[in-house]
């Protein structure tokens, strides 16, 4: 009889005595993510990031850095050589092994058939488009457009920055995704053109999403003098556009785009189906796509994206790169938005609140709420709010243009 080793009993800590003994960077790195798994959730529970994705990301993260064990080698994950864990391994591909381990990991099954294939982006979108008014949009939609494409700053410019930074083209292309600040679409986008490095792009787009809240208010008080901020707007009214101007609106649009762009097809058919149904009057429906799809997803979003954080898998030395860029992207579309707020104050003669721009970067709602708040902060008087709005949906519409554009261009539709 074998002598029995303590640790045995505790495969946990097993697997991280060995890592410090075989590959003590990986062992450092499981007890890194665990405490910011940790810092992820209170973060949430505080409300400084989006509670509804990153506490189940959080708890995910420092779940699935703990809960690994020696596993035979179809479970393993080859970077840590014989270790493995009972969540989701997103390297098996090949058929047989694929069926064996749709049957051992519980979220496996959750994995390959709503990420995989990008159905989580499009329940989403479904339930986002369920809340989104596009009045606001059609009641001045080239102020709102104009925003929108100025917005569009930081995926132009970080695209050729990450090619110079030692990226694939399609790497690059991925990655310059996250200045649209639409985290579906981000996920999309790098399924669809970087596969390989599609965890660490959407874990980095949607860890900085939810700073979106916390730090774009001061960029703007950098960048706008409270002269500025303090500049109230004339009411906007959506009334005198009935629903059914509005469901033609995003019928044609939805036509129109995917025409152009088919590799977004299913986005733009989710988000403006969930505009349809909004308008539509059926109550039923819109309260089951706004309420139990779109936090169901938005929920399983955060957990696998969470689970989806194995330490070699963050480890790879170009994780580093997409932090540095993710943070460019985002910095560079909230200025392209002040800045196009700037030009249309110039344009009006004074009578725009350059604020607004920041709605454009399209976080939907959280900057039309950032906009609003900063105006609210130098005068309580002024609404922004319907003109932000406005500006918002623009960007989830310029966003998803663009990143189809990239996708069309560098991957050659999904044959590239």
């Amino acid at each position: 009889m074998s002598e029995f080793n303590f640790l045995d009993l505790f495969q946990g800590i097993a697997t991280l005595v060995h890592s410090f003994e075989t590959q003590p960077e990986i062992a450092l790195m499981r007890i890194f993510l665990i405490f910011l798994g940790g810092l992820l959730m209170y973060l949430g529970y505080k409300g400084v990031l989006e509670a509804l994705l990153m506490i189940p990301m959080g708890l995910g993260m420092a779940t699935v850095n703990a809960a690994v064990m020696f596993v035979p080698e179809s479970m393993s994950v080859p970077s840590q050589g014989g270790l493995g864990t009972l969540f989701l391994n997103p390297l098996i591909s090949e058929g047989k092994q694929l069926m064996d381990i749709l049957q051992i990991d519980w979220l496996q099954p959750v994995y390959v058939f709503t990420f995989s294939n990008g159905l989580i982006a499009c329940l989403v979108f479904l339930g986002i488009g369920t809340v989104l008014d596009v009045g606001f949009l059609m009641v001045k939609p080239f102020q709102s457009m104009f925003l929108a494409v100025c917005a569009e700053l930081g995926t132009l410019i970080t695209f050729p920055l990450g090619t110079a930074f030692g990226l694939t083209v399609k790497q690059a292309a991925a990655t310059s995704t996250i200045g649209g600040a639409d985290g579906p679409m981000i996920l999309f986008a790098s399924l669809t053109l970087a596969k390989d490095l599609f965890v660490p792009i959407t874990v980095v787009a949607y860890l900085y999403l939810g700073l979106t809240y916390g730090g774009y208010p001061y960029l703007i008080k950098a960048l706008v003098p409270e002269r500025f901020r303090a500049i109230p707007m004339p009411p906007v009214s959506t009334k005198h556009i009935t629903p059914g101007q509005k469901m033609v609106f995003a019928a044609v649009v939805c036509v129109l785009l995917s025409l152009l762009f088919p590799i977004a097809g299913p986005l733009f058919f989710c988000v403006f189906m969930g505009v349809i149904i909004r308008e539509s009057g059926l109550k039923e429906f819109n309260a089951f796509f706004s309420g139990p799809v779109l936090y169901g997803a938005t929920f399983f979003l955060g957990l696998i994206l969470g689970i989806l954080c194995e330490a070699s898998t963050l480890l790879d030395e170009q994780v580093f790169i997409l932090l540095v860029l993710g943070i460019t992207a985002l910095t560079l579309s909230a200025i392209g938005g002040l800045l196009g707020g700037y030009f249309l104050y110039w344009w009006t003669g004074g009578k725009f609140n350059p604020v607004i721009g920041i709605a454009a970067v399209s976080c939907v709602p959280t900057t039309a709420k950032v906009a609003q708040k900063v105006v609210s902060a130098a005068n309580p008087s002024a609404v922004v709010l319907p003109d932000a709005l406005g500006a918002n949906i623009s960007g989830v519409i310029t966003s998803a243009i663009l990143a189809a554009a990239l996708i069309s261009i560098v991957g050659g539709g999904m044959g590239g």
